[in-house]
């Protein structure tokens, strides 16, 4: 096979020497625009889980590659004039320079053709069975076909600046210095016995306030070493950028994602089946893809996807990209469209789930400022746990004794002077006390009859009370027939609804500590619809409808739903009184807290989002305009809610569809319901267009309550694929939330809270009550618990042992 790789970087070069080592007559040539010795990085990192693919694939090239790395377990935090260190990281680092150096002299061992300064600016006339696009971030060939890879590029917030210094650090160290115009950060690490990587990132903005666009380069590096000098100790920054000029230097990390990674095309010569070598043809003895008339043009590395530098994995990805796609080609037998399919499906999924957690990354380092409100021991930890690839226990594996000492610290703000995971923290809001930060999420059940909430809400709600959750909330309650999105929903329109939720109300109170809460909502134009089990979600009634409300003319479902009637001021004023009369009766049935459903396309949603308000009155138009209404409910609510209950409110942080509600509008929406007596926002997100297009992921909707709970400065509830323990002390620990409502998990096992406890290993006795009935169930699941842990635990030494950790 004629192999080229355009391109002599990780990527380039690592691919070459792993085919010329599989298959010696490959004939494989690596074209590279700079001189060998050229390089324009300083340091790179790599995870001691990297190490192991390198080890397998090349055991010649990873024993040169380790003997030169510089090992730290260490990172170390500076804000504030405070230092908070973390251990158990596992990082190594390495000079670009030298990685490159190791890389080229393998090659030329093997009998790879290594050609420098050749600067190519197309492909049509190489001639070869495999082309290679390591070409980089700016790649040529990725933008010639575009058409085909359909790149998605993302040119982030911050600017960066890459250089070295000779102050050899002992810890990967974050250090952050807030200036007049704003914060700035660095990024360090030492990568080999005399010098460090040193990166400077902040803010465009912050940027060009502080006059960084106008200076020269030397000038940039001088108010760097200035703003930094106390962690350099006096030593000196360095370029090695000599190509840039000017503020050149300073640049914003473009996020690549290609939707396709393999182009073919015509080659040059087209070769017969018959004068294929026999090890080119497939398992049935066809010529590879490139004989049979198509030469692939394959993207690797930096081509292919960035990922932010903040995580550290560019170098890796680029590295495992040659690996898979070198194993993919042995695999399939000279069949190279089969190994090329199979390289972009593996590639694809596992470079997607990095990008992930860089995004998480890069938006944390965005937004310094709103995290920069944390103490600096909270500060500390979420920035390790920034990425959501890091959680509680994974720290605590790492590094027992700092997250044994962060707990503590925790605990003891919230009265406590215990170690207590952050779940299991008692939560105060006016005169209610939480004992434990878990919530069980209301969810829609549909069993009533006539509005009235009887014995199946009675065993539902009481056994999730019992479950060992510090709230359990009602679904969502409507304040009329017509409030109502089925026949199913419960209702607090009568007296009769009223005793029904107050004997429910009682028998939580009186045999478990859980707390309960009502949300009270209409369902606006998404009501008069079957229960989901009676044919569909969201599909309107058979027979029987009732007139639907919003605050503008619309169908939820387009040609399906009921067009609901917008609301005139008479319509006002009877749903306000009904959402009144609700709370009244809500607080007389013993109703520990109260909420207010203000998302998801229901009645008070339709008018907060621009997507389903096109009134042309006082309340449509400016977001202002169209919170008037809301606001006017929830104040009317809250002047007959007891003053010493709490009252929040759910909204939609983002409707995920282009003009719709954005985060930056959550941040008013709730700074505006906060100044009506709010004293939480309950942070939800979508469901009020079915063009939606929500990016899913673990704790996907958790940035949007960090969001505001940091910039409003008021509680919120964290909802969405929030599923372990893990997951709730990681939110909790690091500020993103003060509550997690957890929903899906709370209807397969109503103990949801007390089997997390067991599985983590946590016994109580704070913010952990299980019925005295039950107890002899706790010790069969601590038993469990430990087991699974003692498990785990070998698991990862395995592991650790087969890495050479």
């Amino acid at each position: 096979m004629r192999i080229c790789c355009i391109g002599g970087g990780p990527a380039g070069l690592y691919f070459a020497l792993l085919m010329k080592k599989q298959n010696p007559a490959h004939e494989v040539v690596v074209l590279e625009r700079n001189r060998a010795g050229d390089t324009f990085g300083w340091g790179v990192v790599f995870s001691d889980q990297t190490l192991a693919a390198l080890r397998a694939a090349d055991p010649q090239s990873a024993a040169e590659i380790l003997d030169a790395f510089n090992h730290w377990d260490d990172i170390a935090v500076h804000i504030g004039g405070e230092t908070v260190v973390s251990g158990g990281h596992g990082f190594c680092g390495i000079g670009r320079k030298q990685l490159l150096s190791i890389l080229q002299r393998r090659c030329m061992e093997l009998g790879v053709e290594l050609r420098y300064e050749q600067d190519v600016q197309d492909d049509a006339g190489i001639e070869a069975d495999l082309i290679i696009a390591a070409d980089g971030l700016n790649s040529r060939l990725r933008q010639k076909y575009a058409a085909t890879y359909q790149p998605d590029i993302d040119l982030r917030n911050c600017r960066f600046v890459w250089l070295g210094t000779k102050k050899l650090f002992d810890a990967f160290t974050f250090d952050f210095q807030q200036t007049e115009w704003g914060w700035f950060q660095a990024h360090a690490y030492k990568f080999d016995g005399e010098t460090s990587t040193f990166i400077v990132e902040t803010p465009e903005a912050v940027w060009q306030a502080a006059g960084l666009e106008q200076m020269s380069k030397e000038e940039g590096i001088a108010f760097c070493e200035k703003l930094f000098a106390k962690v350099l100790d006096g030593h000196a920054l360095m370029s090695n950028a000599a190509h840039l000029r000017g503020s050149a230097q300073w640049i914003r990390f473009p996020r690549v994602v290609c939707k396709t990674w393999v182009h073919y095309r015509e080659p040059l010569g087209l070769r017969s089946a018959e004068s294929v070598p026999q090890g080119e043809r497939g398992g049935s003895g066809r010529p590879s893809a490139s004989a049979n008339g198509v030469a692939p043009v394959v993207l690797m590395g930096d081509a292919a996807h960035t990922a932010h530098f903040s995580i550290g994995s560019g170098t890796k990805l680029a590295l495992e990209d040659a690996i898979d796609l070198a194993r993919d080609i042995a695999a399939h037998e000279g069949d190279l469209k089969a190994a090329l399919d199979a390289y972009q499906a593996t590639r694809s999924i596992e470079v997607l789930r990095i990008q992930n957690a860089a995004r998480n990354s890069t938006e944390w380092f965005e937004n310094v400022d709103r995290h920069a409100r944390l103490d600096p021991q909270q500060f500390a930890y979420s920035l390790l746990t920034r990425s959501q690839r890091i959680s509680h226990e994974n720290l605590r594996l790492r590094d027992a004794r700092y997250v044994g000492d962060f707990e503590r610290w925790l605990a003891r703000r919230s009265g406590l002077d215990a170690t207590v995971p952050p779940m299991f923290t008692p939560f105060k809001l006016r005169e209610l006390t939480l004992k434990n930060r878990v919530v069980v999420s209301p969810m829609a059940q549909y069993s009533c009859v006539d509005g009235l909430p009887a014995d199946y809400h009675l065993v539902h709600l009481g056994a999730r009370a019992l479950g060992g959750a510090g709230l359990v909330f009602a679904e969502m309650t409507c304040t009329s027939p017509d409030a109502r999105i089925t026949p199913g929903c419960p209702g607090l329109w009568n007296d009769e609804q009223m005793q029904g939720w107050q004997r429910i109300v009682e028998n939580v109170h009186q045999h478990s500590s859980a707390k309960i809460a009502m949300q009270l909502g209409h369902a606006g134009p998404k009501g008069s619809t079957r229960v989901p089990w009676h044919g569909g979600e969201d599909l309107p009634l058979e027979s029987g409808n009732w007139p639907l409300l919003a605050a503008s003319a619309q169908q939820y479902l387009s040609g399906i739903s009921q067009t609901a009637k917008p609301m005139d001021r008479a319509d006002m004023d009877r749903v306000r009184d009904d959402f009144v009369a609700a709370t009244q009766r809500a607080a007389a049935a013993g109703f520990d807290w109260m909420e207010l459903h203000c998302a998801h396309g229901y009645l008070l949603s339709s008018f907060i989002s621009p997507l389903t308000n096109q009134r042309q009155d006082d309340y449509g138009g400016s977001l202002e305009n169209r919170l008037r209404y809301p606001l006017e409910v929830f104040r009317a609510m809250r002047a007959v809610w007891p003053a010493e209950r709490p009252m929040s409110v759910r909204i939609s942080a983002h409707d995920w569809v282009p003009g719709g509600t954005t985060p930056e509008d959550s941040v008013e929406i709730s700074a505006a319901f906060k100044a009506a007596g709010a004293d939480l926002i309950d942070v939800s997100s979508g469901q009020v267009s079915k063009a939606q297009k929500p990016v899913y992921g673990r704790m996907f909707q958790t940035p949007f309550s960090e969001n505001i709970r940091n910039r409003v400065g008021i509680a919120t509830i964290a909802v969405g694929a929030i599923s372990e323990a893990d997951h709730v002390n990681s939110i909790i620990a690091s500020g993103r939330a003060d509550l997690c409502a957890v929903a899906r998990p709370h209807l397969a096992n109503p103990a949801w809270t007390l089997t997390e406890a067991a599985r983590i290993g946590y016994t109580g006795p704070a913010g952990l009550e299980w019925p005295q009935q039950y107890l002899s169930g706790k010790q069969q699941m601590e038993r469990e618990g430990e087991r699974q842990r003692g498990a785990g635990l070998a698991a990862a030494e395995q592991a650790n042992k087969a890495l050479g950790v």
